[in-house]
């Protein structure tokens, strides 16, 4: 078999270049410049994913590029000590701006902001954002979670030592559960269908912090925190023919998160966490012995009687989850 062809990269900058030398040199048209760059750098197989294409929002002008660069500027100039609270509001608007773009549908947001170092420009923020500053530090994990869209992003967040940095800042902030939901939803983008993330975040125990939030915690003040037990029990990453996700369910029972996750069942029948929390139990139930654990725990009077409540409702979402945990 043929060795697989490498893939072939551009900079935005030689992308840019290409279609100004059209417009300069050819004399076409801004749109159809454009086209013609885009057409023959696919035809030599150049992959042009988070490369800026479009006429309105092409270099300077784009929201994304427009963010990165004053986000750059203030995590350069950034001192922790003397830091007022104008520059503080000006990272949190930018970050927000950011995270907004690479969440609307406008294509190819998140790889644009990637391929041009928000990665590792967040996780920088991340690391600076101490004590007293909490909303710049939720604002940081939001934007760090929808940046975190494909392997190469995952990638770039693993090298740039991600995990721990995530684990740091869930471990020494579990005061304020804004961050603890941001932070938990951060490890759900980056473990979705990644074998190794998954791996790094149990070696840093994060099981041992999931059962520790919903000890402390009030039920289902973390929505995150469940959607983070999801991920890290299912076994979607294609890379791999085998799958640790079976052990580390076992590990997440044998410290006692079955009970907890029970204990979540009991909420309001219309409360939001109360399908997250169903679903996570279902990925822990992997065995016999961890069925009968949550059943020797009331876990199956309490899915009859969401069943039931669902029932008397019309919740026929939670009616679903907890049927499929039953069945289960």
């Amino acid at each position: 078999m043929a060795p697989p062809k490498s893939v072939r990269t551009i900079s935005q900058e030689a992308f840019d270049e290409l279609v100004k030398e059209n417009i300069e040199d050819l004399e076409m048209d801004p749109t159809e410049a454009l086209e013609d760059a885009i057409q023959t750098l696919t035809l030599q197989d150049v992959d042009l994913s988070g490369i800026v294409s479009s006429i309105l929002g092409s270099g300077e002008e784009n929201p994304v590029i427009q963010s990165l660069k004053r986000l750059k500027e203030l995590d350069r100039d950034w001192k922790q000590e003397g830091r007022d609270e104008k520059d503080v509001n000006e990272i949190v608007e930018w970050l927000d701006k950011l995270n907004d773009v690479c969440n609307v549908d406008a294509p190819g947001n998140a790889a644009i902001a990637s391929k041009n170092g928000a990665v590792e420009l967040v996780c920088s923020l991340c690391s600076k954002l101490g004590s007293g500053f909490n909303q710049a530090l939720v604002s940081a994990l939001n934007t760090l979670a929808s940046l975190l869209h494909d392997l190469q992003s995952i990638e770039i967040f693993r090298a740039t030592n991600g995990p721990k940095l995530v684990m740091n800042i869930l471990n020494n902030r579990k005061e304020n559960l804004s961050i603890l939901n941001s932070g938990f939803s951060v490890v759900s983008a980056a473990a979705t269908g990644n074998e190794v993330i998954k791996e790094a975040f149990m070696n840093l125990k994060i099981d041992e912090l999931i059962l520790q939030c919903l000890r402390e915690f009030s039920r289902g003040s973390i929505p995150y925190l469940y959607d983070a037990v999801r991920v890290l029990l299912t076994s979607d990453d294609n890379r791999v023919v085998a799958s640790e996700v079976y052990g580390y369910a076992r590990r997440f029972a044998k410290i006692g998160i079955v009970e907890a996750l029970v204990d979540s069942l009991h909420v309001w029948i219309k409360a939001p966490s109360l399908v997250s929390a169903t679903v996570a139990l279902k990925a822990i139930a992997v065995n016999d012995e961890i069925c009968r654990a949550v059943a020797d725990n009331g876990g199956i009077a309490a899915v009859l009687q969401c069943i039931d409540d669902s029932g008397e409702q019309g919740e026929k979402i939670v009616a679903r989850t907890c049927c499929s945990l039953l069945s289960k």
